[in-house]
């Protein structure tokens, strides 16, 4: 056996390591299952250590890489994180949608129940299987009740929002389930049951505990970047990159509305039919500009157009204040969705599923966000200026939320403060500050260190690396090869790609 060879085993062991097991019932999250957990990490370790990796080509040095951050993932977890102590959310039971990343974006049991996976009726395989996950949840909900022993009351804050939405996503369950699978309806209600249950425990715990900040700090913070995610960025030098973009997307957005001071501004569709003509037509113009100049789109690639009745205009969130003026822009990031059917057929030895402990957050959130702005840059939005504004609106927007999401992190500010700002420093009033958006958000950024940031300072890497490739290889570089590279490396992290894509981990344009 080669040395690659033994590292593939050795990451899927691992793997394997890192997801309790649930075939006996609830996953297991105790203090006694925890501690088993990490006491076998220093063997894997010793195991990874012991390949000799010099003579390895690059890619597979990569690889190498991608085991070493995921081994790093659960040190920090258990080290720092240990978020089935003191994060309600962790104990998620029930999805209703997909998200449009790699993997979901917190950390959570590894049981959850997917309802948007499966297909209605169910056959009697996948019957069987939803059954026992549904029986599964009041157990685990109890275990939960004795694990989170930990205060930190932001977290049970998000963790009762939740909740609350789970008991929501249960209803609408039950009333499919009605017309159906009446024979699951018991086990559903129980599932509910035991949600409500355990939200009035959060809210009760929740209650007495103290003021708190939940944030990690910055020297936690920088060893998670440096170990985990690769990013060669201090929590200070993301700062002020992502300080550095929210002021040019401010002012490349006042350059746009001067420039654009004569045209009509952009008016909401008045009606669904004409909402669904626009969507048809830019998901067609969209497709039409990759095939063209982006990169190789395959077949199997397709994305969904179909838009709802037009809401009123105190209704709308920021992102419908975007889609409802202009689909092209945030058209861009919908790439998520090409990537993950992309992903879907990924067959390499290690890259085949998205790395754990959210190594691929900095790649994925990273290219979504620069490639609203790759796309304005290469033309697509020559024909509908005033999208460009969109652009610029939809930066500032991610720089702001992100700058607030850091300050949590370092224990500088609250939950409202970071609010407050996010709200001030987004254009055009389109934030609410009393909107389930910005919650959500700066939720996931709390619970999730550095997912705030990796929309701006992954768009910082993936701009560096354009700069770099196109320097490297002057006047043969091309853009469709470019992309088609960068995609075959998977969803990994940023770092890693670029140290592909140009053979060194030394910065190019350092003096």
């Amino acid at each position: 056996m080669s040395n690659y060879d033994e590292l593939v085993e050795l990451c899927n062991e691992f793997r394997r390591h890192a997801e309790p097991d649930f075939s006996q019932g609830p996953a297991d999250y105790t203090d006694e299952a925890m501690a088993a957990q990490i006491a076998a990490l220093p063997d894997f370790r010793k195991r990874l250590e012991s390949l000799e990796t010099s003579g390895w080509p690059v890619s597979e040095q990569v690889d190498y890489e991608i085991v070493r951050g995921e081994m790093n993932g659960m040190a920090f977890d258990h080290r720092v994180l240990r978020p089935w102590k003191r994060n309600p959310s962790f104990y998620a039971t029930v999805r209703m949608g997909p998200s449009d990343v790699p993997k979901d974006e917190v950390a959570h049991v590894s049981d959850v129940l997917r309802h948007y996976k499966y297909e209605f009726p169910l056959s009697a395989e996948a019957r069987r299987e939803y059954q026992a996950k549904l029986k599964r949840i009041p157990g685990l909900l109890e275990q939960a009740k004795q694990n989170l022993d930990q205060d930190a009351k932001d977290m049970y804050f998000f963790g009762i929002r939740q909740k609350h939405s789970e008991v929501g996503a249960f209803e609408a369950i039950i009333k499919q389930f009605g017309e159906v699978h009446p024979e699951l309806v018991p086990d559903v209600e129980k599932a509910k049951a035991a949600t409500e249950d355990m939200v009035e425990w959060l809210e009760k715990r929740h209650h007495d505990m103290p003021d708190s900040y939940d944030g990690i700090g910055v020297e936690n913070f920088d060893w998670y970047m440096a170990n985990v995610h690769f990013v060669p960025f201090t929590w200070q030098e993301q700062r002020n990159l992502v300080r550095r973009e929210l002021e040019r997307s401010w002012t490349s957005m006042a350059l746009e509305e001067q420039r654009n001071r004569a045209l009509p501004p952009l008016a909401p569709a008045a009606t669904r039919e004409e909402a669904q003509a626009r969507s048809t037509a830019d998901r067609q113009a969209f497709f039409d500009f990759l095939r063209e100049n982006i990169f190789t789109v395959p077949d199997y690639m397709q994305l969904g157009d179909q838009v709802g009745e037009p809401q009123k205009a105190e209704d709308r969130c920021f992102f419908s204040q975007c889609l409802c003026r202009d689909y092209l822009a945030l058209r861009c990031h919908d790439i998520h969705w090409l990537e993950l059917q992309r992903e879907e057929r990924n067959t390499h030895p290690i890259r085949h599923r998205p790395p754990m402990y959210n190594l691929w957050e900095f790649r994925s959130e990273g290219l979504a966000t620069a490639f609203e702005e790759t796309m304005l840059q290469a033309g697509f939005l020559d024909q509908r200026p005033r999208a460009r504004e969109i652009t610029y609106v939809l930066v500032a927007f991610r720089a702001a939320r992100a700058l607030a999401g850091m300050k949590l992190q370092s224990r500088e500010w609250t939950l409202q403060q970071a609010i407050d700002y996010t709200v001030a420093k987004t254009p055009r009033g389109w934030l609410k500050s009393d909107g389930g958006l910005i919650l959500g958000d700066l939720g996931l950024y709390l619970q999730q260190p550095g997912y705030g940031t990796s929309y701006v300072v992954g768009k910082v890497q993936f701009d560096r690396l354009i700069a770099e490739c196109a320097c490297l290889r002057g006047e043969k570089f091309n853009l469709k090869k470019f992309f088609d590279e960068y995609f075959s490396l998977s969803t990994i992290p940023a770092s890693l790609i670029r140290w592909e894509m140009t053979g060194s981990r030394e910065p190019m344009f350092n003096p």
